[in-house]
């Protein structure tokens, strides 16, 4: 390859992995599909190897257009970001950030810290998403997102982490039930319960699933919703317990509602990072939220 891709070339490429087909990403774009495949064909030939595997019912990247895709994504959300940022400076605002966070951290105390953040710079713009944990690397990686909140449990891979807060899981009970007066509790003591699940899918269910495995049991739940809303109110009338953050079943375990036992167990104890693809990437908005969040953690609040 003798000289720089087409950058159109690149953004229909990027949508005619996206699509499967040349057809669907010509009509996204208003071009007819003779126009788009001579685009595709320079840039094969402009890579010197084929980008595009063709089968019956449409295409898909050859290894080396998968490497292309990974790039040409990042490249893409970098110029988003930058045409938003100039945008921005047109308006009078110096710059954003997008933010994405998992639920936990949601419900905790982020949005009060990213309120104080802009208290403090009235000239930022910051966007705040929720992903799961899993979504957020990915995001990060890709260059779609500047910032990502989340659990120090997942997979960082390749990303840098600065420390945040972090939130206790407790035993969240009706307050008749036999075990509302323990001052603690282990996992293990739970087993024995009806319990509620809290989304099943998440990266905690996974975690209680595989210490309760350690301990030859199995975690089977009575009760699943996808909410702590519908888990408090569920745990309330006394259909069983849940494990959840203090931080956030304090609001629902108001007027003696609720009994919250701290769980005793070392890996009860979460820590939140906040995570990017590397200090020299982030943008000065960036750095000074990330600078922000580590002092407001380091208050204790």
């Amino acid at each position: 390859m003798n000289r720089p891709f087409d950058a159109v070339s690149v953004q229909l490429f990027v949508s005619v992995c996206e699509e499967g087909s040349l057809a669907r990403a010509a009509e996204r774009h208003a071009l007819v599909p003779s126009a788009l495949s001579k685009r595709i064909a320079a840039l094969e030939a402009d890579a010197g190897v084929p980008l595009l595997q063709r089968q019956r019912r449409g295409v898909l990247p050859t290894p080396a257009g998968h490497a292309l895709l990974a790039g040409a994504r990042e490249w893409l959300s970098g110029m988003q970001r930058v045409r938003a940022e100039l945008g921005a400076f047109g308006q009078g605002v110096q710059g954003s950030v997008r933010v994405l966070a998992s639920p936990s951290v949601l419900a905790e105390q982020l949005p009060d810290d990213i309120a104080r953040f802009l208290a403090q710079h009235p000239t930022l713009q910051v966007s705040l998403d929720e992903r799961n944990s899993a979504d957020i690397a990915r995001s990060l990686r890709e260059g779609a997102a500047d910032l990502g909140v989340m659990w120090d449990a997942a997979d960082l891979q390749g990303l840098q982490a600065w420390p945040y807060r972090g939130d206790q899981l407790c035993v969240a009970m009706a307050p008749g039930h036999p075990l509302a007066r323990r001052s603690q509790l282990s996992f293990a003591e739970t087993l024995d319960q009806h319990s509620v699940g809290v989304a099943t899918a998440g990266m905690m269910e996974r975690l209680m699933q595989r210490h309760a495995a350690l301990l030859g049991r199995s975690l089977v739940h009575r009760i699943q919703v996808s909410s702590m809303d519908a888990a408090c109110r569920i745990v309330a009338v006394g259909l069983g317990l849940a494990i959840l953050p203090r931080e956030s079943a304090v609001p629902h375990a108001g007027a003696g509602r609720l009994a919250l036992v701290p769980l005793s167990d070392d890996w009860a104890r979460r820590r939140f990072v906040v995570v990017g693809r590397g200090e020299a990437l982030l943008s000065p908005a960036a750095r000074a939220m990330v600078a922000h969040l580590q002092a407001v953690a380091g208050e204790g609040g």
